[in-house]
């Protein structure tokens, strides 16, 4: 049971990362609607998520070896090694927004996409923050006396 219980919070914390990184995403193309030649960019959520999860997989399955830190002078002080897992949590899975009103600037962004995107993204999390919360609670009313 506790494996099924960790595949199952590996999971939701998975999804919740891939839509917090989502919405910074969609938060800096905001932020950026004036900036000439700045392209918009989103991340495609489930194929994101699947790339996650299969990385999880497999390195659960094989041990996970250390990033090693580079020392370029004799007076670097010695550094721990970081799991690959964590040096491969900023991988750069966005992609460029196809451009439906080009501009003038050069800017892809379009702020009627952004803002839907944007409170379409910002529900979703809500919502599975709100699964989660609603399932532990089950979990633990079921292991509370009398329960």
């Amino acid at each position: 049971m506790p494996g099924k219980l960790d595949d199952f919070l590996n999971f939701n914390q998975t999804a919740l990362n891939v839509r917090s990184q989502r919405q910074q995403l969609l938060a800096a193309n905001i932020a950026n609607a004036d900036t000439p030649n700045y392209k918009a960019r989103d991340i495609d959520f489930a194929s994101t998520l699947n790339n996650k999860l299969k990385a999880m997989k497999s390195t659960a399955a094989a041990p996970v070896p250390g990033v090693a830190l580079a020392q370029t002078s004799p007076m670097h002080l010695a550094g721990k090694s970081f799991p690959s897992s964590v040096a491969a949590a900023g991988d750069n899975s966005a992609l460029y927004r196809t451009v439906t009103q080009p501009s003038l600037d050069g800017n892809t962004v379009d702020m009627d996409v952004e803002r839907n995107q944007f409170a379409d993204n910002g529900m979703h999390y809500e919502a599975a923050v709100g699964d989660v919360s609603g399932q532990i609670k089950s979990m633990l009313s079921v292991l509370q006396p009398g329960g």
